[in-house]
């Protein structure tokens, strides 16, 4: 299997600490999110299937779990609203020649309606309330996993089957809340 090399998504500072299993901080205040949690996710999305497909990631952040991602979908969509994180995770995906990501600057909510739907929608933050919006871009048989909620969030999953939702709740977690605009360097 593929390793996916987390010191190269981390400031020279913090390498020494790139393989434990914790959140790192990448500035902006934002983190790159603990592997457990990376795998968590992942494994939710490819439950039941070979591929996640057509992914939309919101939240590129430092750009690992969208490498993680690029190695268990056909094709990436990922969204970054901080512009310095933007640019520096564009260019460690290129450093590992990654060719399955198509890397947008802007505001994560909105999604990325031109190009959906999505088999699996991915978020690194997390929004008070579901984004109904998110939801509209998902496919027929597709799953959406994102924490929900502010001080208390509940890492959520969801499966679109048949024109029913169904929802699943995969435990507490801690992530940076998921805000609108974008933010210049």
């Amino acid at each position: 299997s593929q390793t996916v090399p987390r010191h190269l998504f981390i400031e020279d500072a913090l390498q020494s600490r790139s393989y434990e299993d914790t959140s790192l901080p990448i500035g902006y205040g934002q983190t790159i999110s603990q592997p457990k949690i990376v795998a968590k996710m992942s494994q939710w999305l490819l439950e039941e299937r070979e591929s996640m497909g057509k992914v939309l990631e919101i939240g590129m952040g430092s750009g690992y779990q969208t490498s993680v991602l690029s190695l268990l979908s056909e094709h990436v969509y990922s969204i970054e609203r901080i512009e310095p994180l933007f640019v520096r995770a564009v260019s460690v995906l290129q450093t590992l020649n990654i060719q399955n990501v198509s890397p947008f600057f802007q505001d994560g909510f909105e999604g990325l309606i031109e190009f959906g739907p999505f088999d699996s929608i991915i978020s690194a933050a997390s929004p008070e309330h579901l984004p109904i919006n998110l939801l509209d871009q998902l496919t027929e048989s597709g799953r959406l996993i994102m924490p929900i909620g502010g001080a208390q969030q509940t890492l959520c999953g969801y499966k679109k089957e048949n024109g029913t939702l169904t929802q699943t709740a995969l435990g507490g977690v801690s992530f940076v809340p998921m805000l609108s605009g974008v933010q210049k360097s």
